[in-house]
């Protein structure tokens, strides 16, 4: 009886199921009413007294290690439970991963930089902090120039002739610096301007500036080029050129566009002209070449800029240029692009 009993007490250690069916008819088996517990304690009086003791210890030692084998068995299998309540099925293939939308400024910057890349122009980059000789001075903006108010501008305080760039021109006048003619570059790039931010303006946003230099370059380039461009990006081909003024071309001229009248949203953008100012251009001022180490008698060339944050309000009809600014995951979701 008592080899009987060791060899139940090992078979209950080694057992193991994760089939609540069968944890169950093991527990029937050892601890129901009709058990082989029962059997045991009920055989206790028939054993003979010189091995009762023993034999009660083997049966107590049994009823122990069946009942903490169900106990464990059962909490292993209400932890399974709870993981896969919590996870779902682990075999599952995973959730994929949401895919992120780049920003509206992005998409047009590159829309932009694509644009002009199929005709010939580079990319130039260059630093936000700037000095004032090429945000300023190289542009034909000497000192106390009455131009400059049109920039209001962000100084830095330790240094006065320190600041914050207030157009991509700078970075056009190191290019011309760096690099003889002919030139034909883009410089894309956030600026900085001392204006009070509104649903129409911030005191930053984003430009890119043209430039292209060589021998006998003419107005008629200029136009040809922009309106190559403005076909490719806004689809409209009909354009105008209206007299401007900017201390660093001459002549200078504003670039509109007919957008229409086909529906109130038109009207309402072109204040019920059908035409869209875009960006400002002319003809490289002499000084400026003369400045940046490039003989104007022998080169010309044209320079031309825009603001990207307005040509995405313009293509995606965006009303709060602050939007562009304020990391709305709902606003931000919107817009989906390759590039």
């Amino acid at each position: 009886m008592i080899d009987q009993l060791k060899k139940h007490i090992a078979d209950v250690k080694d057992f193991s199921s994760e089939d609540p069916e069968v944890i169950e008819a093991f527990r029937i088996k050892y601890l129901g009413k009709k058990g082989l517990l029962n059997d045991f304690f009920k055989a206790l009086k028939d054993v003979p007294k010189e091995e009762k003791r023993a034999f009660g210890q083997q049966v107590n030692e049994l009823k122990i290690a069946a009942s903490d084998k169900v106990q464990t068995l059962r909490e292993g299998l209400q932890e399974s439970r709870h993981r896969e309540n919590l996870f779902g099925d682990l075999t599952r293939p995973g959730e994929p991963l949401e895919l992120g939308a780049r920003h509206p400024i992005s998409i047009v910057r590159n829309r932009i930089i694509d644009i002009f890349s199929r005709i010939g122009f580079t990319v130039s980059e260059g630093p936000e902090i700037e000095d004032d000789w090429h945000n300023f001075t190289a542009l034909n903006l000497p000192e106390y120039h009455p131009a400059r108010d049109m920039q209001d501008t962000f100084f830095v305080q330790t240094d006065p002739d320190i600041l914050l760039r207030t157009h991509t021109s700078s970075v056009q006048v190191r290019y011309m610096e760096e690099h003889k003619p002919p030139i034909r570059t883009i410089s894309p790039g956030r600026v900085y301007r001392n204006e009070a931010i509104s649903a129409r303006s911030h005191c930053f946003f984003h430009q890119v500036e043209g430039l292209y230099i060589d021998k006998n370059v003419s107005f008629a380039d200029l136009k040809q080029t922009l309106q190559y461009f403005t076909t490719a990006l806004f689809g409209k081909s009909k354009i105008r050129l209206r007299p401007s003024y900017f201390p660093f071309t001459e002549p200078s001229a504003e670039v509109d566009v007919y957008w229409g009248l086909e529906t109130e949203t038109d009207y309402r953008m072109t204040k019920g002209t059908g035409w869209l100012e875009i960006m400002g251009c002319g003809m490289v001022d002499p000084n400026v070449l003369d400045n940046c180490g490039i003989d104007s008698s022998e080169y010309s060339g044209f320079a031309f800029g825009m603001g990207i944050d307005r040509i995405a309000l313009l293509l995606y009809q965006i009303s709060d240029i602050r939007l562009l600014s304020e990391n709305d995951l709902r606003f931000l979701k919107q817009f989906k692009s390759v590039l």
